[in-house]
């Protein structure tokens, strides 16, 4: 009887260790330029975006999370790779990603994963339009990718089988129904699997949503943020009547994603994550698109849910989550060893409260300005950090911007210049010093990091583009 006993509690504890032992999935969300102050969950009045909401709340949602370099490619370079814009070299818009870089779906490939992307790609640098070959797609085997496309309604994509094909009808939806087939076919796999789906929306052309989603706001008087001038309000409202129908799509794809992982049987055992490359100014300041410091461009949603190690029940957390984190963590969440020589942290242990929460700043970068912010535009090579309560941000001729963003959200009033905040300047200074010396950055005039890379552009500081 006492050995009975004894081997049952031996095979209830070796099935415990196996379940904890066991890989989670990982479903990688990301729009292109959904800023993080158009959700509901974050107060945004009009946006409807229910599902997201929702998700807030079964999840960790961080309120600081923050594009290290607000702008499509270097974003995803940094994503792919856990390495700094300075030392992939991808620091601006339509260049190309070393093909050998160790990367994302490289590290969970070896660690037994299938890997899989649809969507967005804007990593190659070859033409918009132009087929990527395997050795060009940094890992992932499942692949229905187009370089960089915003026409969104019967857009193309490069399959499995490298032919040319077309997304029927507004390709966001198109390509989660894909991203869901493939999730019902790999849950029931004996391989865990890792799936990036990178939709182009809500980035402008912004009335081109399904009119399901530009009905809910065909007659809204949207509200515009304070610091859109006076002059651009009626224009601003139409953009965003159409940026928001774009975000409530997106939105209701998210709820069938959900469904789907539930469908499944993959739910608790899921790392789940939806974020942004970037923001998008929409007139603020006076300014449209990305690569500024300011909330609109350099802010972006972040939700990670995974019930197996995060709980069911969800949490906000005010961490500065900075784009080179996000690697190391999914990797660390996943419980596999973080490569050595990555430029962000993982932070698992800080989400689970395990760790004290001591970062202090998160990094924001233009090394380059181009298209457009080109210099023509106002551009301007920067590095800057946000805080907690600050934002901070020097250009090539010294101290550039600096905000208190909780006294003057809307970053009306830039404080340079004051002296009741020299002392404040002054430390945020340091701080910024301090993650450049980390990162090995000269913050050296943009030329000198064309020259270095070998980028050639044009006569505004852009790398030209082919259709």
């Amino acid at each position: 009887m006492k050995n009975t006993v004894l081997i049952i509690f031996l095979l209830s504890f070796l099935i415990s260790c196996s379940k904890k032992i066991e890989k989670p999935n990982i479903v990688f969300v990301f729009a292109d330029q959904w800023r993080a102050q158009s959700m509901g969950y974050a107060g945004n009045p009009d946006v409807k975006t229910p599902n997201l909401d929702k998700l807030a709340l079964e999840g960790v949602c961080f309120s600081n999370a923050v594009s290290t370099s607000p702008v499509c490619t270097p974003y995803r370079a940094m994503l792919l790779t856990g390495k700094y814009v300075l030392k992939n070299g991808m620091f601006m818009n339509d260049i190309s990603l070393e093909p050998d870089s160790e990367s994302f779906a490289k590290l969970f490939k070896r660690r037994g994963y299938q890997t899989a992307y649809i969507g967005k790609w804007h990593l190659d640098g070859n033409g918009r339009s132009s087929f990527i070959p395997k050795e060009r797609r940094q890992g992932f085997d499942y692949w229905k990718v187009l370089e960089c496309s915003h026409s969104y309604n019967n857009s193309k994509y490069w399959g499995n089988d490298d032919e040319l094909h077309t997304w029927e009808g507004y390709d966001a939806e198109a390509q989660t129904y894909d991203a869901i087939a493939y999730i019902e076919k790999h849950s029931k796999g004996k391989d865990p699997f890792c799936l990036m789906l990178s939709w182009g929306p809500p980035h402008a052309p912004y009335k081109t949503a399904p009119k399901e989603f530009q009905d809910l706001y065909e007659n809204m008087d949207v509200q515009v943020r304070p610091n859109v001038p006076e002059d651009l309000i009626e224009e601003t409202k139409a953009k965003l009547r159409g940026y928001y129908a774009h975000c409530s799509a997106l939105d209701s794809y998210i709820r069938q994603l959900q469904e789907a992982i539930r469908r499944s049987n993959i739910e608790d055992n899921t790392i789940f994550v939806f974020t942004s490359d970037h923001g998008d100014m929409i007139a603020s300041h006076g300014q449209m698109k990305k690569q500024r410091i300011y909330e609109e461009s350099a802010k972006v949603p972040f939700i990670i849910k995974y019930p197996a190690l995060l709980g069911k029940e969800g949490k906000k957390s005010d961490f500065l989550l900075n784009t080179l984190d996000i690697l190391p963590t999914v990797l660390g969440m996943s419980g596999l060893n973080v490569p050595a020589g990555l430029d962000g942290e993982d932070i698992t242990e800080v989400i689970l409260g395990n760790k004290e929460d001591d970062r202090k700043a998160a990094l924001v970068t233009c090394v380059q300005p181009f298209g457009q912010w080109s210099r023509d535009r106002g551009g301007r090579e920067f590095r800057g950090i946000i805080t907690k309560k600050n934002t901070y941000a020097q250009d090539l001729s010294g101290n550039w911007l600096l905000f208190d963003n909780v006294a003057d959200p809307y970053q009306l009033n830039n404080l340079i210049g004051n002296p009741s905040f020299d002392k404040i300047s002054k430390k945020l200074e340091e701080l910024l010093s301090k993650e450049l010396k980390r990162l090995k950055d000269d913050f050296l005039p943009g030329p000198s990091y064309l020259k270095k890379f070998g980028h050639m552009v044009d006569s505004t500081g852009t790398v030209p583009y082919k259709n």
